[in-house]
């Protein structure tokens, strides 16, 4: 029996569009308590810091709290943030970013 393989250009791949709920994953960590005082960024999301020094933003829209990027710092999570929400909005997210393994095991364990 004779095997043909494909050259790994040629494979088919699953393509699937990203929208903000596939970059919060299937289960989000929801915020409980979001403080009266908090400062919204671009009417969007806002950024905390988190009990271990990191820096995590939450969003406002499609679900209140949801964290979204997690970062080492304010300026970085702030710049990310935005930029990931911008690429959504634009529909061009999979055009700056790639899967490298979908973290999925196959086969019985």
């Amino acid at each position: 029996m004779d095997l043909i393989r494909k050259p790994m250009t040629e494979q088919k791949t699953e393509t699937k569009r990203p929208t903000i709920m596939t970059s919060l994953g299937p289960n989000p960590t929801i915020e409980k308590e979001i403080p009266e005082d908090v400062e919204w960024i671009d009417d969007a999301f806002y950024i905390k810091k988190t009990r271990f020094g990191m820096y995590t933003s939450v969003l406002k829209e499609p679900i209140l709290g949801a964290n979204f990027i997690t970062g080492a710092t304010y300026d970085g999570v702030l710049t990310v943030s935005r930029w990931h929400l911008k690429c959504l909005q634009e529909d061009t997210l999979e055009d700056n970013s790639r899967i490298v393994n979908s973290g999925v095991v196959g086969g019985k364990l």
